[in-house]
C-alpha cells in the first residue's frame, strides 16, 4: 500500500501546484487525478487485498486532506483572528477535512459501482459523483465552494473563456473528461481492456484538450466590449482589522475612506466602492435611524461634490422587532429583538437608502449552521448568551440602483465565490460587480489572491466589469473578459479610479446558472442505480 500513498500524495501535489494563485499552472489540473487513478486502480486488481473499499476511501481521501489543507492553509488565520485557536482549529476543520471526506466518498462510490458496471461507464460515474459534491458543497449549510475544480482554472483565465456558457462546472468536467481519457490511454498501454481501441481514445482526447481551449483564445482575442462608460472608485482604506473597533475611531476611518475616495475622484464619479464592514461603529448601526447620524451627515456632504455620486459600502447594522421573526433575533428586552448584519449600503443625495444584507455567510463564524433546525434550542443558547443563528441575512441578492439608473451588485467577501449567487444579481438588471471584502484577517497568504483571482471567474461568466474594494487588499478592476487591469499592492491605503463599461447583455450562463450541475446529479442518480444490480466480476477486467 505505500505506493499506493505515494501515488495519492503525487496527486495531492500536482493539484496543489496547478491551483491558484499559481500563475499559469492550470493545465496541470488536466492530469493531476491520474495518478490517484492509478492508485485505486491497483488496490482494485489487487486479490490480496481485503476491505479495498476502504483502502480506496483512505487512498482518495490522503490526496483530499493535503490537497486541501495546502491550498487553504490561511483559513485557520481568519478565524483565529477573531476567536480563540482551539475554537479556530475546530471550525478550520469544516473546509480542511469535510471537503476532503465527501471527495474520498465519490471515489468510494466510484468502487461500489466498478464492481457493478465497466471501468468506462464507472469513469463517468465517478464525474457525476463528484459534480454532486460540488453542487452539495455550495448549497448546504456547511457550504464551502472554494475548492470547486472549476475554480481552478482562475489563474489561466485565457483558456476558460466559454465560462460564459457553463460556468465553473463546465471546468470541472473538462479537467475530469482529460483525467479519465488519460487514465485510458495508460490502461490500454498496460494491455487492460477498457473495449474502447486507443486511437479514439487519442482522438477524444485531442478534441476534449483543443477545441476548449482554441475556441477560448480565439473568443479572447476578438471579444470587444460594448462602450457604455461609468467612472468608478475603489478605494483600499488599509485599516488594520485588530485596531478597526478598538485603537482607531469611527471618525477617523471615515475621514480616511472620504481622503482616499477625493484623491482620485473625479467630477463625473458615478461610484465610490468601499470596502465591507468600512461603516462600523460600537453597537452598530440602526438601519431605521441611519440618515440621523453624524455618520450619514458626513457622507452626503462628501457627496455634494459629485453630482451623479453614490457610496456603495459595507456596513454593520441591525433591525429591531418587537417579535422573534427571524430564527437569528435576539432578545434584548421584553419584547424587543435585534437582527445584526453584515450588509452593504447605497447612499445617495436623494431621499431613498438602500441596504443589502449578505446572505452567504462563513459557516461557524458569522452563522451557526443548521441553526434553522436547531431554532427549538435558542432559549437554551439565549441562556448561555449565544444564539442558534449568528448574523441575518436575506434569502436572495437584490441590486443597488442609483439616481440615473445604473445597477450594481453588492456582493460581500465570501459570496463572490459563488457563480450562480452572483449571475441572480445580473438577472435583477446589475450593470457591473461591487465586489467589497475585509481580507485583512487572513494576513499575507495566498488567500487573498485566490479571492481575487476568483473574481475574474465572476466577470468571465456574466460579461461583467468587476470593481473590487480590499480592507487592506487586494483592490482592483477586472474587465468583461476577465483581466486585471489595475490592482493595489496589499497592505497599503489606496484608491483607483477607472472607467468601466456597464453592460446589459445576459450570457447563457446567466440565464441558465450551473444546469451542468443538475445534469450531473441526474447522472449521479442513475449511476446509483447500478448498486443494485447483480455484481459481475469479471468487470474488474474490462
Amino acid at each position: 500500500m505505500r505506493n499506493q500513498y505515494l501515488l495519492a500524495l503525487l496527486s495531492a501535489f500536482l493539484l496543489w501546484l496547478g491551483w491558484p494563485p499559481v500563475p499559469y499552472s492550470s493545465p496541470i489540473l488536466l492530469i493531476a487525478f491520474l495518478p490517484l487513478l492509478i492508485a485505486v486502480e491497483h488496490i482494485i486488481r489487487n486479490e490480496e487485498l481485503k476491505k479495498k473499499g476502504k483502502k480506496i476511501f483512505l487512498t482518495a481521501g490522503l490526496t483530499a486532506v493535503v490537497w486541501n489543507t495546502a491550498s487553504i492553509y490561511w483559513v485557520y488565520n481568519s478565524i483565529s483572528a477573531v476567536m480563540p485557536w482551539y475554537i479556530a482549529i475546530f471550525i478550520s476543520l469544516i473546509p480542511f477535512l469535510l471537503g476532503a471526506l465527501l471527495m474520498a466518498l465519490t471515489f468510494r462510490l466510484y468502487y461500489q459501482m466498478r464492481k457493478k458496471v465497466s471501468i468506462v461507464l464507472s469513469l463517468f460515474g465517478l464525474l457525476a459523483f463528484w459534480i454532486s459534491y460540488e453542487y452539495l458543497h455550495q448549497s448546504w449549510d456547511l457550504a464551502f465552494p472554494w475548492m470547486t475544480l472549476g475554480n481552478g482554472f482562475a489563474n489561466f483565465h485565457q483558456l476558460i473563456q466559454w465560462y460564459e456558457f457553463t460556468g465553473v462546472y463546465g471546468g470541472t468536467i473538462w479537467i475530469w473528461l482529460s483525467n479519465i481519457l488519460v487514465f485510458l490511454l495508460y490502461l490500454n498501454k498496460k494491455q487492460i481492456n477498457t473495449l474502447i481501441k486507443p486511437r479514439y481514445i487519442k482522438i477524444a482526447l485531442g478534441l476534449t484538450l483543443l477545441l476548449p481551449s482554441t475556441y477560448s483564445i480565439i473568443r479572447y482575442l476578438t471579444f470587444e466590449e460594448h462602450i457604455n462608460p461609468s467612472q468608478i472608485v475603489t478605494v483600499q482604506p488599509n485599516i488594520d482589522p485588530f485596531g478597526k473597533f478598538g485603537s482607531i475611531s469611527s471618525e477617523d476611518q471615515l475621514n480616511t475612506l472620504m481622503q482616499l475616495s477625493k484623491s482620485v475622484a473625479k467630477p463625473n464619479t458615478e461610484f465610490f466602492i468601499w470596502p465591507e464592514t468600512a461603516l462600523s461603529q460600537r453597537g452598530d448601526f440602526d438601519e431605521e435611524d441611519f440618515r440621523n447620524t453624524s455618520t450619514f451627515d458626513s457622507l452626503i456632504n462628501f457627496l455634494n461634490d459629485y453630482k451623479n455620486g453614490n457610496i456603495l459600502t459595507g456596513i454593520e447594522s441591525y433591525q429591531l422587532y418587537n417579535d422573534p421573526r427571524t430564527s437569528t433575533a435576539r432578545e434584548i428586552a421584553p419584547n424587543i429583538y435585534k437582527d445584526n448584519f453584515n450588509a452593504a449600503t447605497l447612499v445617495d443625495v436623494s431621499s431613498k437608502l438602500q441596504f443589502y444584507h449578505k446572505s452567504k455567510l462563513v459557516p461557524g463564524v458569522e452563522q451557526m449552521p443548521f441553526g434553522s433546525a436547531i431554532h427549538f434550542l435558542k432559549p437554551l443558547f439565549s441562556a448561555f448568551g449565544g444564539t442558534t443563528g449568528g448574523y441575518g441575512k436575506q434569502d436572495k441578492p437584490s441590486v443597488f440602483y442609483s439616481q440615473s439608473g445604473i445597477g450594481a451588485a453588492p456582493v460581500i467577501c465570501y459570496e463572490s465565490i459563488w457563480g450562480n449567487y452572483v449571475a441572480q444579481y445580473i438577472q435583477q438588471g446589475a450593470q457591473f460587480i461591487a465586489i467589497i471584502t475585509n481580507d485583512g484577517w487572513w494576513g499575507n497568504t495566498s488567500g487573498k489572491d485566490q479571492h481575487l483571482d476568483y473574481a475574474k471567474l465572476r466577470a468571465i461568466e456574466n460579461r461583467r466589469w468587476v470593481a473590487r474594494a480590499a480592507n487592506t487588499g487586494i483592490s482592483g478592476f477586472i474587465n468583461q473578459r476577465g483581466d486585471i487591469i489595475q490592482q493595489t499592492k496589499w497592505w497599503q491605503p489606496a484608491a483607483l479610479t477607472q472607467e468601466i463599461n456597464l453592460s446589459e447583455e445576459l450570457t447563457i450562463y446567466t440565464k441558465n446558472g450551473d444546469v451542468l450541475a443538475y445534469f450531473g446529479i441526474f447522472t449521479a442518480l442513475l449511476a446509483c442505480l447500478t448498486f443494485f444490480k447483480k455484481s459481475k466480476t469479471s468487470n474488474f477486467i474490462k
